[in-house]
């Protein structure tokens, strides 16, 4: 094994087999996710695996970029088991120097090399030599198999052999089927994107149907004729009927999927062997949101938040369990899914700390997470395609797809559809007769938003503008600013969506809220400020770094964490004619983990080296048992650490909270 290095030259990546230096490059980033699959994800260990092994072609010497040997045995061209290619995402595999036929002849040029593998990220093929009637036949699996697996194992994964998704490999997945559909079928990315999402619901349902067997698979033999095709059209056909009844507010009854047969095996067969309820949070919500943006953004400002901002800000409002939450401008989901995990992360903790395992415990366990997900936590968009990502996304993660609508907030009560009205006041479990008005809508403990924002985008309707006081003209006087009767002309939406979070809150709830800095800072919106102090305590002030929204958007922004206030503290501030003095926490992000292309970045040392750490994560130990039995540990190497500054920002906040009165 290489020499463990602590820093890194830029441009450069410490290889996660061999711990070697080499060049960032595309074909390298592919490269060190498959790496990372090999040993997280499939159970073969390090020594298993040789980077550039050369092997001999006749006369001419070549190298493959990863060869997996059996265990324990010497690293020789003809014990190779499997050889895999990785290549930058513009090699195509029909590519006469790079493409499948290059891994076809390395593998004929070793006796062993039973299966191989060709990957670009965006494209995978999947070979696995036999001999039949004494010639060579290529047979196309739908996988690798894991450290001791067979083949049976790969045609039909059970329960028990799903894997949870490392690193980018399940983005690549997504984006192989992606691809897929759009090359195979001849769709548009919007519809294809669809279809792969009805593909995704049936994965996860299957996942769900306890105790029986999964469905949710296409063998080897099924991909290639046309009979086969059929049987697993069928097949998903019957788990995508189970879909529709579970979940009849995404789904027509009539709905089907519409892909050909051929195109619906491949995808089975591409995504049956990931587990997408063990995998973690932030693989699953960087994958789907990638896919998301990447065939959903529309143009009315929507920009996603990274998801470690969105983390930053559900940590700071510190959830309790029985907290009602709201994003009222949801996007793909991304706030309501962190603040869901949270609190299961909480219940479950609690359940450790009680010494009770019995499954009846568990069970009854799982029924709180699944009430709470249904009853606690809401989202809103204007955009009908994104709440649909959304309830994917809470559906993918602990089954939260409820209380998802899609309705302009920002529009007067009365003007709400009665169709929306009617499920928004049952899930809130009142008369929806109620909801008249803005002073009607104080149900939540929470709200986590990032709203649409630009002068691109303004309110011009007078009944809308006319329901908030930040609608109205407001005029400088001796007394401080006042509102006058005279309305806008327009107002940009994330300075009405201030006042609409402000009026969903109940008196002492509390929100992060994403908002432009000009609003904190432009002269001509002091009475902006104004109102936010009159109407709420001001927790914390963010100030998030220039490249937070790129590559898509630079606009400043910064997180304001807000407390509404209640009518009697309001009264109380306005007898004695000024505001009461209490402290803020605030702080500038300096590190946000990417630079303005979107690259991740990582710490550096002072000579502008980047570091290696020991990784922190849950997938820096594997545990392996002996052959008497006992567990053994094994560290994988040290890695690259994101710069990024928003976790330190959480902690800070919640141990500066411990000392200051806020009622939650």
């Amino acid at each position: 094994m290489a020499v463990a290095y602590k820093t890194i030259p830029d441009g450069k990546i410490c290889d996660f087999i061999d711990e070697k230096i080499r060049n960032d490059t595309p074909e390298e980033y592919v490269r060190q996710n498959i790496e990372r699959r090999l040993i997280l994800e499939l159970g073969y260990t390090r020594e298993q695996v040789a980077v550039e092994f050369p092997i001999k072609i006749g006369s001419g010497k070549h190298r493959v970029d990863l060869a997996v040997f059996p265990d324990k045995v010497e690293h020789l061209q003809e014990n190779i088991e499997i050889i895999i290619e990785c290549k930058r995402d513009s090699v195509e595999p029909s590519s006469k120097r790079d493409g499948v036929e290059q891994l076809q002849s390395y593998m004929s040029a070793c006796p062993n090399a039973q299966w191989g593998m060709w990957t670009n990220g965006r494209f995978k093929a999947v070979y696995r030599r036999a001999v039949v009637e004494g010639k060579v036949a290529w047979e196309e699996p739908n996988d690798i198999p894991s450290k001791g697996g067979d083949a049976e194992e790969v045609d039909r994964p059970a329960r028990k052999t799903l894997k949870f998704a490392t690193a980018d490999n399940l983005l690549f997945s997504f984006k192989i089927c992606h691809n897929h559909i759009y090359v195979t079928d001849g769709l548009q990315k919007q519809p294809a994107f669809f279809e792969l999402l009805k593909v995704i619901f049936c994965k996860i349902h299957d996942e769900r149907n306890i105790p029986h067997p999964l469905e949710f698979y296409t063998t080897a033999k099924e991909k290639i004729s046309n009979d086969g095709r059929l049987t697993v059209a069928r097949r998903i056909g019957k788990i995508f009927d189970a879909v529709k009844a579970r979940y009849p507010a995404i789904f027509d009854k009539n709905d089907q999927i519409k892909l050909l047969p051929r195109s619906l095996a491949y995808i089975v067969g591409e995504l049956q062997r990931y587990s997408f309820l063990d995998t973690n949070i932030d693989v699953k919500g960087k994958a789907y949101e990638e896919l998301v943006g990447a065939n959903l953004r529309g143009d009315r400002g929507e920009f996603f938040t990274p998801r470690n901002v969105q983390r930053m800000a559900i940590r700071m409002l510190d959830l309790q369990e029985h907290d009602r939450i709201l994003d009222q401008s949801c996007g793909t989901g991304g706030f309501l899914v962190i603040a869901m995990n949270e609190i299961i992360k909480k219940l479950r903790a609690a359940f450790r700390a009680s010494g009770i395992s019995s499954e009846a415990y568990r069970t009854a366990l799982n029924e709180r997470i699944q009430e709470l997900a249904r009853k606690n936590f809401f989202g809103m968009d204007i955009n009908p395609d994104l709440v649909k990502a959304t309830k994917m996304n809470m559906v993918m993660n602990n089954d939260g797809s409820g209380n998802i609508f899609r309705q302009d907030t920002l529009l007067h009560p009365h003007q709400w559809e009665s169709s929306f009205k009617e499920e928004f006041a049952a899930s809130l479990g009142i008369d929806p007769a109620t909801l008249r008005g803005p002073d009607d809508l104080r149900h939540f403990d929470v709200i986590a938003t990032n709203p649409p924002f630009g002068s691109k985008l303004p309110i011009k309707d007078r009944e809308t503008l006319g329901q908030y006081k930040l609608g109205h003209v407001w005029r400088k006087s001796e007394r401080g600013w006042e509102q006058t009767s005279q309305m806008q002309t327009s107002q940009p939406p994330e300075i009405l969506f201030i006042e609409r979070c402000w009026q969903f809150l109940k008196p002492g709830g509390r929100m992060a809220i994403v908002l432009p800095d000009a609003i904190l800072g432009a002269p001509g919106l002091a009475y902006v400020r104004a109102w936010i102090l009159t109407h709420c305590r001001l927790i914390a002030s963010i100030d998030l770094h220039p490249d937070t929204f790129q590559p898509r958007n630079g606009t400043q922004t910064s997180v304001l964490v807000l407390q509404k206030k209640s009518e009697d503290e309001m009264r109380r501030e306005a007898l004695q004619g000024q505001l009461n003095d209490y402290d803020i926490f605030m702080a500038q992000l300096t590190a946000i983990g990417h630079d303005k292309r979107g690259n991740t970045l990582y710490k550096r040392n002072d000579d502008g080296e980047e570091i290696l750490v020991d990784a922190e994560s849950e997938e820096t130990e594997l545990y392996e048992t002996t052959s008497t039995g006992q567990l053994t540990m094994r560290l994988l190497p040290r890695q690259k650490q994101v710069d990024d500054d928003t976790p330190l920002v959480a902690e800070e906040f919640l141990n500066w909270k411990q000392d200051t009165v806020l009622g939650w």
